[in-house]
């Protein structure tokens, strides 16, 4: 089947810096001939000086065309239809890439203008709400207009190569699928830390913080692809039911067991001088789940840390304090899966010494792009690696009492200095 992709915004910082360069790969593969690109803007666009910018030398050049309308005004939407002019053995991908504030509106036009036929995809960036009314409030407004089954909301984490690969390594080494419980887990921390601050992004920081930016869609949908049930005859088909069902199973975050905190600068940084937004958040979570029941799950992610990483730390239980334990799986910047050994210092003496057994691939493997798979899974209708309506619901249920404390109260704002260590503030 042809497949036109729209790009609502295509000279915005995402599309030049993620979405054209990932359009590339996919086409240089040559399975994708079928597909056309048109980018919308609200300007004049050229399209040569476009790509030439983001990519250099491109094979897009002969696949994409330029759209330039008022994305505030009804009428052009069905301009915009009549460019398209999809056939009837066409599929259609909308992709969204604007600000969050613009996307209720841009649906309710794409909506009445009909570009919601059957055959339409409609891709969404998150933030998918700012707490749990607004997201219910913004799934709603898409159910106007196009039903669950074509809404692809897209957390680029979900995509990531290691990320696929948790369910991989859990559901096919045998050595780890029967230790994988309560019995021999003690604890599991999944944290997203950045070296870097905000970065001139202050007026989305303050409007967001790390709870909302990280913690509450990437974070918790890690945590979900931990916890989750692997059956024998595992589907990647049903494994947004089977995320959901481990997100039904955590309880709601108790506040008291929830930390935020500030770096230093940073009410310099964005102007404000009482900001009381958080760049550090971490929460403990326990789960319902008789497999999980009693394991703390931590969920931590911070800006100017001593560190850039992002990881899934699975703790197993010693028998004494002189043993190994910590699995991790490793999703950015480097990927793999890296386990903690002793093994005997190599010489006469018996001395034991700390060493990594670890899985990377190799270095002449280029491994997909996020954006890459998002795009390829939504030309497929292949849905497992994408965010359903009650999968955000139900994260924002468990994250509301930590919400709805911290914005009643403002005197557990810690603050801490640039470049700390995770452990010094939980």
């Amino acid at each position: 089947m042809k497949t036109k992709l729209v790009i609502i915004g295509i000279t915005g910082d995402l599309s030049t810096r993620k979405l054209l360069p990932a359009l590339e790969q996919i086409i240089s593969t040559g399975d994708f001939d079928d597909l056309s690109i048109i980018g919308v803007s609200r300007r004049e666009l050229d399209i040569d000086n476009l790509l030439a910018s983001s990519l250099g030398n491109t094979q897009l050049s002969g696949c994409i065309s330029g759209f330039s309308m008022d994305i505030s005004n009804g009428e052009d939407y069905m301009r915009l239809k009549d460019f398209i002019a999809l056939g009837d053995n066409e599929q259609l991908l909308i992709y969204l890439s604007v600000p969050p504030v613009a996307t209720p509106h841009i649906v309710e036009f794409l909506g009445q203008a009909g570009l919601n036929m059957p055959q339409v995809k409609l891709l969404l960036e998150k933030p998918f709400g700012v707490d749990l009314e607004s997201a219910r409030q913004m799934i709603d407004h898409v159910a106007k207009y196009y039903s669950e089954e074509q809404v692809y909301r897209i957390d680029h984490y979900l995509a990531k190569e290691m990320t696929q690969n948790i369910v991989a390594f859990r559901g096919g080494n045998a050595l780890f699928d029967h230790v994988w419980n309560k019995s021999a887990i003690e604890k599991i921390e999944v944290v997203a830390l950045e070296k870097i601050g905000i970065e001139g992004r202050a007026q989305f920081y303050e409007q967001t913080g790390a709870l909302r930016d990280v913690l509450q869609g990437h974070l918790v949908q890690l945590l979900a692809l931990t916890l989750m049930e692997i059956p024998r005859d595992f589907d990647w088909n049903d494994m947004a039911a089977l995320r959901l069902e481990a997100l039904n199973q955590l309880q709601p975050a108790d506040p008291s067991r929830a930390v935020r905190a500030q770096y230093s600068g940073y009410q310099g940084e964005v102007s404000n001088s009482g900001s009381l937004i958080e760049t550090f958040a971490a929460i403990e979570l326990t789960s319902n789940s008789p497999t999980w029941q009693g394991v703390p799950l931590m969920l931590a992610t911070g800006k100017s840390m001593d560190r850039k990483t992002t990881e899934v730390r699975v703790y197993f239980r010693k028998n004494h304090e002189a043993q190994t334990n910590r699995l991790i799986f490793k999703i950015q910047p480097y990927e793999g899966v890296e386990i903690e050994l002793y093994t005997k210092k190599p010489g006469y003496d018996r001395e034991f010494e700390r060493q990594r057994l670890s899985f990377e691939y190799p270095e002449e493997i280029k491994l997909p792009d996020a954006y890459e798979q998002v795009i390829v899974d939504a030309i497929r209708s292949k849905k497992s690696l994408f965010a359903t309506g009650n999968e955000v619901l139900r994260a924002w249920e468990v994250l509301q009492p930590v919400q709805q404390h911290w914005d009643m109260n403002s005197s557990d704002l810690k603050t801490y200095s640039r470049g700390a260590d995770l452990y010094t503030l939980i």
